[in-house]
């Protein structure tokens, strides 16, 4: 195991996780849906991003994609907070609530399924 392995993989998810907190609380300002805008988008763009980085550093140094895609994506993406807001969602709007789930369990597997085809 690379002895650089913690600190990329920390470095990367602080980095990823104060970027979603970021965009969460700028779309919870600019939208006031119940929707949970700000978790859909970081989901779609860290899937989109995590796509990407796969096939762009396959040559690159593993510890870029330490760095990059298990350090920043796996902190900047929320599966948690996705399960716990699909389940308050839907004690409000059941409908709003499987859109949600499925929409962005959808949409990031077309985007990973687009990134794949870019290989």
């Amino acid at each position: 195991m690379n002895a650089c392995f913690p600190v990329l993989a920390g470095v990367g998810s602080a980095i990823g996780a104060v970027a979603r907190y970021g965009i969460g609380v700028a779309l919870t300002n600019v939208n006031k849906s119940v929707f949970p805008w700000g978790t859909w988008l970081v989901n779609v763009v860290g899937t989109t991003l995590l796509g990407l980085f796969t096939l762009s550093l396959q040559n690159a140094s593993p510890d870029l994609f330490l760095l990059l895609g298990t350090g920043f994506c796996g902190g900047f993406t929320t599966f948690s907070t996705l399960s716990v807001e699909t389940v308050t969602l839907f004690r409000e709007n059941r409908r709003l609530s499987i859109f949600y789930l499925f929409s962005s369990l959808g949409v990031g597997l077309i985007l990973a399924w687009i990134t794949e085809l870019w290989a």
